[in-house]
């Protein structure tokens, strides 16, 4: 089987085996994320080991299917052949106060690279410049800083703010405005300014209905791929190669679990020249493993994940979030 194979359809299993085969928790964060205070999601144990379903919760059924299909392709079929046995990861500071940097920092261990929050709703250019600019005195000199507005900006506001914000020195822009037009735009206007700061595409391919359209107005230097919301590794894998763009493996705030399929996506790509956003569990106050996939010496080791039950337990959600989440892998799997 080819990298980019296809899983067959005969061996998807049933909504009704789904169904069966999932556990549902609620792991709390240990700071605010996009204003995620805990984190709720389905894994599912298959013939190929385990799968994470957790779209988040305003996502509707057609875009859910495409969680549930990476989440069916990792416990039912597993990932494709590694091309190296460890990946690289980027720390993350959510938007918090200067004063907190050096305490998210540190649970990143050996990371060189961070990917810091800007353009948080309530919050305006300044808080961003002061996060970045503790951000840059924790590093020091060398360390790689890229930051992520989630398509919070207009392109006037992108273009001032990456002006301030890049002389702290930036690795490159994620998503700083909403739209691929937008950012093709962005992209035009810092080269006039001499504004030397590439910019990457993020809900522009995850959330799009055509990823390649990036490609095809120029908007990005790089593309963000997440393996839950492009319907799989060998999925993205293949969009990864049809945008023909450097690629950075990030993560959309999982287990473990989610965590290992992001770290098989990495493994599996020609070349991997960026640090991966896959350090998150850090960001967690809890796991469904024992053995959870935190980051270490800058890294994260290509390996499979084990479930504990008692952690499954300790998480597990009351019986109505889980008939809740069972009627919604019953809706998304009708758009698989």
């Amino acid at each position: 089987m080819t990298p980019t194979a296809e899983p067959c359809p005969s061996e998807r299993p049933s909504v009704a085996d789904l169904v069966a085969a999932m556990h549902v928790v609620s792991v709390p964060m240990r700071v605010r994320f996009r204003g995620v205070t805990r984190r709720e999601v389905a894994v599912l144990h298959g013939p190929a080991g385990w799968g994470e379903f957790g779209p988040f919760l305003e996502y509707a059924p057609v875009e859910a299917a495409r969680w549930l299909a990476a989440a069916v392709e990792a416990a039912w079929e597993g990932p494709p052949p590694a091309l190296r046995n460890r990946v690289p990861v980027n720390a993350t500071v959510p938007a918090v106060g200067p004063e907190r940097v050096g305490e998210v920092l540190d649970r990143f261990p050996g990371a060189t690279t961070v990917k810091v929050k800007v353009a948080e709703s309530g919050e305006g250019l300044a808080d961003d410049l002061d996060r970045v600019a503790a951000v840059r005195a924790h590093l020091g000199r060398d360390g790689l800083i890229r930051v992520d507005a989630n398509g919070g900006w207009d392109v006037e506001q992108a273009r001032d703010a990456l002006r301030r914000l890049s002389a702290y020195g930036l690795e490159y822009a994620e998503q700083p405005c909403a739209s691929v037009e937008e950012l093709a735009g962005l992209r035009r206007a810092l080269a006039r300014d001499g504004t030397e700061v590439p910019v990457a595409a993020d809900e522009s391919i995850r959330r799009a209905e055509d990823p390649l359209r990036v490609r095809d107005l120029e908007a990005a230097d790089v593309v963000v791929v997440k393996v839950a919301p492009l319907g799989g590794v060998r999925a993205a894998l293949r969009i990864v190669q049809e945008c023909g763009l450097p690629a950075v493996v990030s993560s959309a705030l999982e287990t473990s679990v989610g965590i290992a399929a992001g770290v098989a996506l990495a493994a599996a790509l020609p070349d991997l020249p960026y640090a991966c956003g896959l350090g998150t569990v850090a960001l967690l106050d809890g796991d469904v493993s024992a053995d959870p996939l935190l980051p270490s010496a800058g890294g994260l080791p290509v390996r499979p994940v084990t479930v504990d039950p008692e952690l499954l337990q300790r998480f597990a959600v009351p019986g109505d979030r889980r008939r809740w989440w069972a009627d919604r892998v019953e809706a998304s799997a009708a758009y698989l």
